[in-house]
């Protein structure tokens, strides 16, 4: 096996340039995304959660309502919001029944101090921290929490790691750096739980054509990623076209609460 690059010192470095272009993958193909990306476990729900029973909730970059779900399953009251239209009619099919907001997380327009819960799943990255601090921190009633959390390929797994290459996954996330927030949070808490999802080559290579690389690459660039993963998982691991395979997976999730500031 050939040499597994390092993972990086730092994550959720996306400049702003990066983060305005790969995020446009997803104005559209909603369907496809949310037909291939995974829920999230219980006990990371639990975390997010914890004390909160009933909201209300702003999930924010909530693309097609996967967490969404699982938070109005938990009967909270929520808002979801996102910037891709397309996205929304899809989470509204799941949930019709919750406020839908097409917004970015900088500039919600929602109104202040009316959440106890603001959630970012598989989304905090495509924002600017700062801004977006500011944002939740302004939602948010005293002592309101700030949830980010994550699905990820277990890249400490080497095959795994060298899998999430090829598909050029960036779930290069490592578990003791933590994503940046603004001064108006504190008492960062984490949780990280480890899991395995059964998937055939077919299924990794439409979770692929969900990333946002592949969604902004030319087609001889998804050709040769397809082309890549066919060798990988059939030639280089030895599996069968249809075989499924328990890929090692986790979630981790970040927690901090909206600092007391005196005369606020």
């Amino acid at each position: 096996m050939a040499e597994i690059p390092p993972l990086p010192r730092q994550a959720f470095g996306l400049s702003a340039a990066q983060r305005t272009h790969h995020s446009a993958a997803f104005l559209a193909g909603a369907d496809q995304y949310d037909k291939v990306r995974p829920r999230y476990p219980e006990a990371a729900v639990d975390f997010a959660v914890e004390g909160c029973l009933t909201g209300p909730a702003a999930d924010i970059g909530c693309g097609s309502g996967i967490f969404t779900a699982q938070l109005v399953a938990r009967r909270l009251q929520v808002t979801a919001v996102d910037p891709s239209q397309d996205m929304l009619d899809v989470l509204a099919q799941r949930c019709p029944d919750i406020a839908l907001v097409r917004a970015g997380g900088e500039s919600t327009r929602l109104p202040e101090r009316s959440f106890e819960l603001i959630s970012y799943a598989q989304a905090w990255h495509w924002v600017d921290a700062p801004a977006a601090s500011a944002e939740a921190a302004r939602l948010l009633v005293p002592g309101g929490r700030l949830v980010l959390l994550w699905n990820q390929l277990d890249v400490q797994v080497p095959w795994v790691h060298r899998l999430a290459r090829i598909m050029h996954a960036g779930d290069v996330h490592r578990p003791e750096l933590a994503p940046t927030l603004g001064a108006e949070f504190t008492g960062l808490e984490q949780g990280l739980w480890h899991w395995k999802w059964t998937l055939t080559l077919g299924d990794v290579v439409e979770l692929t054509k969900s990333r946002s690389y592949y969604r902004r690459a030319t087609e001889n660039t998804r050709k040769k990623v397809e082309t890549n993963l066919h060798w990988y998982w059939c030639e280089h691991l030895g599996h069968d076209l249809d075989e499924p395979v328990a890929v090692p997976h986790l979630s981790h999730a970040w927690r901090a609460w909206r600092r007391e500031i005196p005369g606020c």
